[in-house]
């Protein structure tokens, strides 16, 4: 990897976000709405300020962040239920993105959750194989899994926020705009987002790398045929009984 070459794309991108960031943050719809959105961001961008020297990510991997992160504070901006689209739309087309796909709410956050999903999984598994090491299928099952385990915590996330906050802070967090099934279908987004990547991160790899299909056949093998559970326990019993006497 070109160090130098991957440091001043790393540094590229963090420029153009900072820029975004600070546009994000001037005159928002809702000030204490866009603080509480940027709460995740910030402890990001401090956790990878601290970590990208030592673990530093693909170029794939930082673009894919960066566009999610994009995305996300534009919904910061103007909350997530109230970006204007179908007046961008209507301003470009003529029309409303609304009027022409017949929908009623703003779909905004529905494509957020999506693009967590589908910008997300991927370096996810960069993660996965190059800590822990997983190969053929876990290193498409465990992104998927990861996504749509930590949009359920998100979703309890936005529920806990929004029953501390309450009043319209709580409700412009929440963004359910009234749909009782909000949060199934956020993570249902997520997920097929993440299905969608991992699909085609398989497909790439199905072309180039000719020993997909025996990293695949041999990540389902069974690697320790003896039974864990209590019978483990009780050889680590013994280990540790041995070792202090």
């Amino acid at each position: 990897m070109n160090r130098i070459s991957h440091n001043r794309y790393l540094f590229i991108l963090a420029a153009i976000f900072a820029l975004i960031l600070s546009a994000s943050a001037i005159k928002p719809y809702d000030r204490h709405d866009w603080l509480l959105e940027n709460a995740l961001v910030f402890l990001f961008v401090v956790f990878f300020a601290l970590t990208y020297k030592r673990f530093p990510l693909s170029r794939i991997s930082i673009t894919l962040i960066f566009l999610f992160l994009c995305l996300h504070e534009l919904g910061a901006h103007y909350t997530y239920a109230k970006v204007p689209y179908n007046t961008w739309t209507q301003a470009i087309f003529g029309k409303s993105l609304n009027s022409i796909l017949g929908w009623e709410r703003n779909h905004f956050d529905r494509l957020v959750h999506f693009s967590y999903g589908f910008l997300l999984a991927y370096p996810v598994r960069e993660i996965f194989l190059r800590i822990a090491y997983v190969k053929g299928f876990w290193g498409y099952f465990l992104p998927l899994d990861i996504t749509m385990s930590t949009s359920m915590i998100y979703e309890l996330v936005e529920w806990a926020a929004a029953e501390i906050f309450g009043g319209d802070l709580g409700v412009a967090y929440l963004g359910t705009q009234g749909d009782v099934w909000d949060a199934h279908k956020d993570m249902l987004l997520a997920s097929i987002g993440a299905a969608i990547a991992m699909i085609i991160t398989a497909a790439i790899n199905i072309y180039i790398n000719n020993d997909f299909l025996r990293e695949w056949v041999d990540s389902l093998k069974i690697k320790k045929h003896r039974p864990l559970g209590e019978d483990e326990l009780k050889r680590l019993w013994r280990k540790r009984n041995k070792t202090s006497r």
